[in-house]
């Protein structure tokens, strides 16, 4: 996933408020985290954009990433002290235990099998100290039916065009994501490259009870970045996490 996306995947990406998103996670995390650790892990940390952000506030960071694509953009940028390492989220590993874990930009909607996404809650929740808190945003069920389904989006940059198509699968929570880039490499001359994925959301019912099999306490859910409550119109959710702490 994400091997021909990756090489265009900030360019497309311009409108993605990172900073936004930096600054309302360094609050939350403030508000709910009751470890004394510093240290945070960007789960699907993607072209490492956020990780740099979040380092820059003032976080030790490791940034795992499964596309080994993607991570080479993020080292591209001059990732300071960011550790980055390239792990199956399923398998993720690390030397030790982390105060907190971020994952953005619906990364966790791409697990369409609960199984695998079960094991990921489960590894997030191993190496995160207790009292840490776990931050992530997902797509809506709303999203996919209301938003996605049958739309197509294009995206024409100056060296990039980019046709975005989405179909809604039978199961009614499931899109699946044909991309095809027309790249400039030279004047007046396109190289053509596909990408294909898939995004599945779950109802936050479902999200709590997959977190509490985790180990991990649902503690707040928001209608994306913002002090909003979640509705039936809501397109993403972030959803706040704690592991409780050892009394």
């Amino acid at each position: 996933m994400y091997r021909q996306f990756a090489e265009v995947y900030d360019r497309l990406m311009q409108v993605a408020d990172y900073d936004g998103i930096a600054h309302w996670l360094d609050g939350a995390i403030r508000r709910y985290k009751r470890s004394e650790g510093n240290i945070l892990l960007d789960l699907a940390c993607g072209s490492g954009s956020l990780s740099l952000r979040m380092q820059a506030l003032g976080y030790d960071v490791i940034g795992v990433e499964e596309s080994p694509e993607m991570l080479s953009q993020a080292m591209a940028k001059g990732a300071g002290s960011v550790l980055f390492l390239c792990q199956p989220l399923a398998q993720l590993d690390l030397y030790g235990t982390v105060d907190v874990c971020v994952s953005t930009l619906d990364s966790l909607s791409h697990i369409t099998d609960r199984a695998v996404l079960q094991r990921v809650l489960r590894r997030v929740s191993l190496f995160l100290d207790p009292g840490g808190v776990f931050i992530f945003d997902v797509n809506t069920v709303y999203k996919h039916r209301e938003r996605l389904a049958g739309q197509t989006f294009v995206y024409d940059l100056e060296d990039v065009y980019c046709v975005w198509q989405n179909s809604l699968r039978a199961d009614g929570v499931t899109v699946d994501i044909d991309l095809d880039f027309f790249i400039e490499d030279t004047p007046g001359c396109y190289r053509r490259t596909e990408e294909h994925f898939s995004e599945r959301a779950y109802t936050l019912a479902e999200w709590s009870a997959m977190l509490a099999e985790a180990g991990l306490v649902l503690d707040a859910a928001f209608d994306d970045y913002s002090d909003r409550t979640v509705s039936d119109r809501t397109e993403r959710l972030v959803l706040i996490c704690t592991k409780a702490p050892v009394n």
